[in-house]
């Protein structure tokens, strides 16, 4: 089993910044890779960054120059900076990680106006 906590999301003016942060507890050790997906009301959920435990990356075309992915292994967090930040960037954003399962975090709201 594993857990995802979510933080750092809010309200911020366009072209401004936030940073997410995913805490993973339980057998985090077992992550094979872990992101952040979206989902804007009406919309389906989408990815924005995966990261592997190998530090392989991977982004959606629309952020990417703008977010970040990173992780400290040895924490079990991962981030998320999200720079030049868009209304079209509003959306809630989950914790999602991979081991032979799938975990979801709650979410965190992240709203950008214009």
């Amino acid at each position: 089993q594993v857990q995802l906590r979510e933080s750092g999301g809010g309200l911020v003016q366009a072209g401004g910044s936030l940073r997410l942060s995913c805490a993973a507890s339980g057998s985090a050790f077992s992550i094979n890779a872990i992101g952040w997906y979206r989902q804007a009301p009406g919309k389906q959920r989408e990815l924005v960054a995966e990261i592997s435990s190998d530090d392989n990356t991977n982004y959606a075309d629309s952020v990417k120059g703008r977010f970040t992915i990173s992780r400290d292994g040895a924490k079990n967090m991962v981030y998320l900076q999200m720079n030049s930040l868009k209304p079209e960037d509003t959306a809630a954003y989950y914790c999602k990680a991979r081991t032979n399962l799938i975990y979801w975090g709650q979410g965190t709201q992240v709203t950008v106006s214009s």
